[in-house]
């Protein structure tokens, strides 16, 4: 409907414009005087100039519609400046139908012969006005003067005047654009066009002033002059349309994926005078399409979905290097449309520079995606998606750093009771389930502005914020295990939670991990005391006056090294050989002289400087093996290892590092690890002990038997031996249920291929009831006490009945027969132990 109301106003105008140049022909007619017979070449060459001006010397694409250039107005200020009015006028209208007759086309043949007359009616009037007024007999001046210039000039700008208003009036229309938007497009071009028009009559007239025959000659100079500007003139504009491409192509560089899509869209009907673009992305997900024009965006969204398209379609694809299509680029116009060979090119380059933004923006996307989810993995616990340690110590330093008078705040610290049992007796799917819950339980009974976090295992904490008095902390805390107390229903079983809890006030001193001590101890007040909660209170925390005294210290005691450690030998129990030793740490406090591992790991473990105490033991155990190493005994070193080493999640490499820096094999390397405090940890250590198995680090699991469900540990558990607690060997001579927890578990350990250690011998009926009931390797006081690395050297080197790495004296005689309760069939076990004679 829109087309034809635009017809028809084409066709009312295009007849109000014929019926003005008709009347000027027609007063031209009337006006016309007697030519000369000897003159009638000259009108003849002059005509010619004129058709030939009138042709196409640069032709534009403005959207769908064409749009001449040419150098009319030139010819026409020839003859203005050479013959009377009317006689311009005539040969006017005459030379341009003849140009245009080619068009084939009735009405834009009526118009442009009709525009052209009106505005060389115009030119010469004003001409005539400034003093130019050739004779009617065409004799010529004698050459351009002055008067003559400027009247040519006056001429050809009311030729301009006309010819513009004329002219850019129907092209807005046919192209449903605004006049101004018409009359401003390639006005740069239109203006050298003019300039040059002036410039060319100029030179015809100062010819044709010498000798009128001289016309003839200016036709073929007319169109070399105007091949010569059509090409400057079109260098320039592919120029111009180059840098134009540019800087379309660089406004591209964004990283937001729909700002790529945007300014393409809203670029390319600029750059290749189209209505209007769209890009359809095919390659992730469902097609996504953008439409629009230079001014907006139309469409963005499914692409069908997307309005029906209307007129004619440019497409190029959207490919890489390797010929891989994302999508396609597509220019839409009014009508049917054909590009260059240079705007083909500009396209493609186009289309190429489009694919590489948006891969280009897909990646930025995904590497903010792949940030943002490393940092929320870095601050969250991956199971129940609470903030873990790191997050919760991270946010206490903020609100020490930016403590203000708005309240105080406090740490909880929540531990579940007996959660152990849920994940032994139900599996630890059930007990993720439990702790999932109680994740969710916390956040909702949460204040805005508290973090709750999980520290690990089945320990939670939260920072109470904006306390206005300490005792809204217990009021807080109440609140909060209240909410567990609701049965949880697990696998079609109704299971109540029960918790304890810690209250911590933030102290004037000592910062994080202060804080986190003090939530500590009032969590274990409370558990002692029956108390749901307790609020940490320095007058009760007199049982910790060591451990905070020593605490304080740990700093020093690390950069000075005063952690040393003793090395106890491990024995095959047969034969009296030393097949490995454990090293035990030990303080050497300058005012308390030697402490042990019970006194002082505790403190260790919650002080913030277990890595750099774990990183000393390391460092004499390893240095240690290499100068056993170098003195003929190939010794293996077991080094315990706290659980919350396995939390920390640089603790592997950091094992994996000294191992290297050493050049010690990662298989002379045992951990030991506490089968009593691991398991409620496993899901959070797992990774850390594949890591290090994978490595080729031997694992062990100390004091085995004493945990709940030892079973259910070694399922779990990548281990290669097993440490029997000295607790069943004390007992294995008197007690029938001793020895039966040491057979269970040697023949367990046979069947899983794992080596079995015995704690704690310190008799020799102790070390043949274990050795009759197929355990083979020992450690205690019946063979050595822990010692110095050096010492232990001195005394391998010495060894027992005068056999070097032996430290007792063989149950049996070699050679002889030994009677066993289970023989291990070949290739059973991983054990470095020696095998004895059959």
């Amino acid at each position: 409907m829109n087309d034809a109301k635009t017809d028809r106003q084409l066709r009312l105008y295009v007849g109000l414009v014929a019926s003005g140049g008709l009347a000027c022909l027609g007063w031209a007619a009337n006006s016309l005087t007697a030519i000369p017979p000897g003159k009638l070449l000259y009108l003849a060459a002059l005509t010619i100039i004129i058709a030939s001006a009138s042709g196409r010397l640069i032709e534009l694409r403005v959207r769908s519609d064409y749009r001449a250039f040419t150098s009319t107005s030139g010819s026409i200020l020839v003859a203005v400046a050479t013959v009377p009015l009317p006689v311009a006028v005539i040969c006017t209208a005459i030379g341009v139908l003849i140009a245009k007759i080619v068009l084939r086309d009735p009405l834009k043949v009526s118009f442009n012969v009709a525009k052209n007359t009106i505005a060389a009616t115009a030119a010469a009037s004003v001409a005539y006005l400034a003093g130019i007024r050739p004779p009617a007999d065409l004799s010529f001046q004698h050459g351009p003067t002055l008067r003559l210039v400027a009247g040519l000039i006056l001429a050809a700008a009311a030729y301009a005047v006309v010819d513009d208003l004329l002219g850019h009036t129907v092209v807005a229309m046919a192209s449903r654009t605004s006049f101004r938007q018409s009359i401003t497009r390639n006005w740069d071009v239109v203006a050298i066009v003019r300039l040059a028009n002036v410039a060319i009559a100029v030179l015809i007239v100062l010819v044709v002033a010498l000798q009128a025959q001289f016309i003839v000659a200016m036709v073929p100079t007319v169109l070399a002059l105007q091949f010569a500007t059509k090409n400057n003139i079109g260098q320039r504009s592919d120029q111009e349309a180059w840098r134009r491409l540019a800087a379309s192509t660089g406004q591209l560089n964004v990283t937001d994926l729909t700002g790529v899509l945007h300014a393409a869209v809203t670029r390319v009907p600029e750059l290749f005078s189209a209505d209007g673009a769209e890009i359809e992305l095919r390659d992730i997900g469902p097609p996504r399409l953008v439409r629009g024009s230079a001014s907006r965006i139309s469409y963005e969204g499914p692409a069908a979905r997307a309005p029906a398209r209307t007129g004619a379609v440019i497409e190029e694809d959207l490919r890489g290097p390797a010929n891989e299509s994302i999508g396609v680029l597509r220019l839409l116009f009014r009508k049917s449309v054909k590009l260059s060979e240079s705007e083909q090119y500009k396209l493609q380059t186009f289309a190429s520079s489009l694919y590489t933004a948006v891969q280009n923006a897909r990646a930025y996307t995904e590497l903010k995606r792949i940030n943002a989810d490393n940092a929320y993995a870095a601050a969250h616990d991956p199971l129940t998606g609470l903030a873990n340690r790191r997050e919760l110590l991270e946010q206490a330093r903020g609100l020490f750093a930016a403590r203000t008078t708005d309240g105080i705040f406090a740490l909880l610290l929540i531990d579940l009771n007996h959660f152990k049992e849920v994940n032994d007796t139900l599996g630890h799917t059930a007990g993720d389930d439990v702790l999932r819950e109680v994740a969710h339980r916390l956040e909702a009974a949460a204040t805005p502005g508290d973090l709750v976090a999980r520290l690990g295992g089945d320990e939670f904490a939260m920072l109470l914020t904006g306390l206005p008095t300490p005792a809204v902390a217990a009021h807080r805390a109440a609140v909060l295990l209240d909410s567990l107390e609701r049965p949880i229903e697990v696998e079609g079983m109704q299971l109540t939670v029960q918790a304890a809890g810690g209250i911590a006030l933030a102290p004037g001193s000592g910062g994080v991990q202060e804080l986190m001590r003090r939530a500590d101890v009032a969590m274990y007040q409370a558990k002692r005391g029956g108390q749901r909660t307790a609020t940490y209170a320095h007058a009760r925390d007199t049982a910790d006056v060591g451990r905070l005294m020593l605490g304080g210290e740990l700093s020093r005691a690390v950069a000075e090294h005063e952690f040393t450690v003793d090395f106890q030998p491990i024995v095959d129990l047969g034969s009296g050989e030393v097949t490995s030793a454990e090293a035990l740490a030990r303080w050497h406090h300058p005012q308390h002289g030697h402490l042990t591992p019970a006194q002082f790991l505790q403190t260790v473990e919650r002080s913030g400087q277990l890595p750099g105490f774990v990183n000393a033991v390391l460092e004499q155990s390893l240095t240690a093996y290499r100068m056993w190493l170098e003195a003929g005994f190939d010794l293996p070193v077991a080094v315990n290892v706290s659980p919350r080493s396995l939390l920390d999640e640089t603790f592997p490499g950091a094992v994996l590092a000294q191992l290297a820096r050493h050049a010690v094999p990662a298989d002379r390397l045992v951990l030991e690890l506490a089968e009593t405090l691991t398991l409620s940890q496993l899901d959070v250590v797992d990774r850390a002990l594949n890591e290090l198995r994978d490595a080729g680090v031997r694992l062990a699991l100390d004091d085995f038997g004493t945990g709940v469900s030892s079973l259910s540990v070694l399922s779990r558990l990548p281990v290669h031996q097993l440490k029997i607690d000295r607790g069943f060997v004390r007992a294995v001579e008197t007690s029938s249920e001793a020895a039966a927890v040491v057979r269970s578990t040697v023949d367990l350990a046979r069947s899983l291929h794992l080596t079995v250690v015995a704690e704690g011998v310190e008799s020799e009926p102790q070390r043949l009831a274990l050795w009759e009931l197929g355990c083979v390797a020992g450690q205690g006081h019946l063979f050595a006490r822990p010692m110095r690395s050096g010492r232990l050297l001195a005394t391998l080197q010495r060894g027992s009945g005068g056999r070097p790495g032996v430290l007792a004296g063989a149950l049996h005689p070699a050679g002889s027969v030994v009677r066993m309760p289970r023989r291990r069939t070949p290739g059973q076990g991983r054990s470095s132990l020696p095998h004895l004679p059959a």
